[in-house]
């Protein structure tokens, strides 16, 4: 594969995992595990955190800085990730209220099957796996049945919240989005994007960097340390996701949806199914790319 397809494909992966970011109940760590981005992402942005990789760049050496902080990668992903955020928020926002049921079909088919390949890709199984499994799954069913608090507005808050949203958004099983519904801020952000309202993007755009950069130092040392217990316990949390992805989990949204478009509820299961299914030919298709195996 040439070096454009390479980064084009890694383009596409960070769309993807932007798409993924909008939606509360998906995350976008969960779509760079399935597609064997995560631990290059996480060496990626501990790299920037790292001074010894700035006195590369302060000594003149760019070529050398750029390759150790894998500035193609991130380039190539954030690319993707802007596009897609940028383009989908409007396209979600329209989709989860119109036709709750299939776009949540599509997402539960594929975070299913997405669970199934990571847990085939774990070779020789202890007790211990199976307790950092049960444990990841316990902490995302938690995690996604919180109910929502109410935050203020002010700019300390924003930011706040983007750290913490960008924090779940890069691990796989915890929604960042979902993360902004329980702190009272997802239609803000959400309306922001729609409408390029930059003070509040750009506040909470620096509270995401700085989440983002020293979250990311944390996951590096556990994967270092602790590899297997870690992305285990990140599978379980991708499992334990799909408590907030079942798509008659909300009967309020759905009788909204059904009273919009005029529709019996019985006439969502058909295309339920469909949806289903193409989420899963999509991790299908995914599956066939270039992935690390076994843990």
């Amino acid at each position: 594969m040439s070096n454009v397809m390479k980064n084009v494909v890694i383009a596409a992966k960070g769309f993807a995992m932007g798409t993924a970011n909008v939606i509360p109940g998906v995350s976008g760590g969960t779509i760079a595990l399935l597609t064997g981005i995560f631990t290059e992402l996480i060496e990626a942005l501990n790299a920037i955190m790292s001074p010894a990789f700035w006195k590369l760049l302060i000594h003149g050496k760019f070529k050398e800085f750029w390759k150790a902080i894998h500035g193609t990668f991130l380039c190539s992903l954030t690319i993707g990730v802007m596009i897609s955020i940028f383009s989908l928020a409007k396209l979600m926002t329209y989709l989860l209220r119109h036709h709750p049921v299939q776009a949540w079909a599509f997402f539960f088919g594929l975070i299913v099957v997405s669970g199934i390949y990571m847990l085939a890709d774990i070779k020789s199984w202890k007790l211990r796996d199976a307790l950092f499994l049960v444990a990841g799954i316990a902490l995302g069913i938690a995690i996604c049945t919180l109910s929502p608090t109410q935050t203020t507005d002010a700019k300390w808050s924003i930011a706040l919240c983007g750290a913490i949203a960008i924090c779940a958004m890069i691990l796989p099983g915890i929604s960042g989005s979902f993360i902004l519904v329980v702190l009272g801020k997802y239609d803000y952000i959400m309306e922001a994007v729609s409408t390029l309202n930059l003070p509040v993007l750009i506040i909470f755009g620096i509270g995401c960097v700085l989440g983002i950069l020293a979250f990311s130092k944390f996951l590096h040392w556990l994967l270092g340390r602790y590899e297997r217990a870690t992305l285990l316990t990140l599978i379980g949390f991708t499992l334990g996701s799909l408590v907030k992805v079942w798509p008659w989990n909300d009967l309020a949204a759905l009788a909204e949806a059904n009273a919009l478009n005029g529709t019996p509820g019985a006439m969502h299961i058909p295309g339920a199914i469909l949806w289903a299914v193409a989420g899963i030919l999509l991790v299908v298709l995914l599956e066939t790319l270039p992935r690390k195996k076994k843990i």
